[in-house]
């Protein structure tokens, strides 16, 4: 298969440290993620040793506290290193979003004793985590979830099982929202449960058109107890931990879908200067150029969005709203820029010999994962015109 590489992408970083990061990232991710990506995600492997090297290397704690094993590094520069690992392989960028989605609620909401025991493993120390909201009859309707948990003495049985789990049966840890109160989202608490858990177990992995390294599975609890040490936040808090988390996990979704989309653009730019028509590069035929035009543009975009998104994160300002824009439109650019892409490779762009083919298989699922774009079209609307809009 053709190798046309990556184009640098110029980035406004706030550091000196952070420019080092990101070169560092993009050297990593050039020499061990991409030259095997196509590889193994042909024969559905996951990438284990690779997220042993990011955790070695600190890079799956970058949002978070140094005093736990993480990298104190803003948002905007977490989001740029999840673009460029989504670049190199989709997997490796999604599930570096996932793990730091399934840590969010005990760095945010778990005691200093519990930070203190478990967070420096989750974020530094080998570990993958797994989060665990979406069931089988509760996707959007993510607060109809049914996964019960129950006091008993000092700990907690779970009991139900929770679908589309990222890492299902391959995590470390699990994020998990269960039901301790009554219907709706006020009864939903969060755990941090043991992926050694006694009860605790995985189905067969869902068989998807796209990111087959990426294990996608139902997780079943069966009466799994859970000392109330591993309790999230308050009773009654999960739902709102949940949402909370959510939000910073749409701009990881987001920063993941712009890297998708410029390796597409860098497959179409490489393939359109050496592919000769007529007696000359296709890339000097106007349709194509303009095709590129369109696709650079879409890219330069929702990059800004995403980044516009990040700073006010680390500014504390309120970011829903833009974190459900940034997930809507970057997901939208990353399925148009592959289906341009493949159309610029022509009949080569449908066939595995070529990467654009499985790029657009790719981008497909990041409309539906974390809120389908719908959803994310409802959050808007409601942030811009209030809750009691209809």
């Amino acid at each position: 298969m053709p190798d046309y590489g990556p184009r640098p992408v110029e980035r406004h970083l706030p550091t000196e440290e952070a420019r080092d990061l990101l070169t560092l990232v993009r050297d990593l991710a050039q020499r061990e993620i991409a030259p095997v990506a196509a590889d193994e995600e042909a024969t559905g492997r996951f990438p284990r040793d690779t997220f042993a090297l990011l955790s070695r290397s600190g890079l799956l704690g970058l949002p978070y506290p140094g005093a736990y094993g993480g990298g104190d590094q803003p948002y905007e520069v977490y989001l740029q290193v999840l673009e460029e690992l989504a670049a190199a392989r989709l997997t490796v960028g999604l599930g570096v979003s996932v793990h730091s989605l399934s840590c969010h609620a005990l760095a945010a909401y778990g005691t200093d004793e519990q930070r203190g025991t478990h967070l420096p493993d989750m974020l530094g120390g080998g570990l993958l985590g797994a989060y665990c909201l979406s069931e089988p009859s509760a996707g959007s309707d993510a607060a109809a979830l049914r996964t019960r948990a129950v006091r008993a003495g000092d700990a907690w049985v779970l009991e139900g099982t929770k679908a589309w789990i990222t890492h299902g049966g391959i995590a470390d840890f699990y994020t998990v929202f269960a039901r301790t109160g009554d219907a709706g989202p006020r009864g939903i608490t969060a755990f941090l449960v043991p992926g050694d858990a006694p009860g605790l177990g995985a189905a067969a992995p869902e068989r998807k058109m796209g990111m087959k390294g990426s294990p996608t599975a139902q997780v079943h609890l069966d009466g799994v107890r859970v000392p109330d040490t591993r309790r999230l936040g308050a009773e009654g808090q999960g739902f709102a931990i949940a949402l909370d988390a959510l939000d910073a996990g749409r701009l990881g979704i987001a920063a993941c879908a712009v890297g998708l989309a410029q390796a597409a653009l860098d497959a179409a730019l490489g393939y359109a200067l050496e592919r000769r028509q007529f007696g000359r590069p296709v890339a000097d035929f106007q349709g194509v150029r303009f095709l590129i035009a369109d696709m650079a543009t879409r890219i330069e975009a929702g990059r800004a969005l995403y980044l516009a998104a990040a700073r006010r994160r680390d500014e504390g300002a309120s970011f829903t709203r833009q974190a459900a824009m940034a997930k809507l439109s970057c997901t939208d650019t990353a399925m148009q820029v592959t289906t341009d892409a493949v159309q610029v490779l022509g009949g080569y762009g449908y066939t595995a010999d070529f990467p654009v083919e499985r790029y657009l298989r790719e981008a497909k699922m990041l409309q539906i994962v974390e809120g389908t774009n719908q959803i994310q079209r409802i959050v808007i609307a409601r942030q811009l015109l209030g809750p009691e809009s209809r």
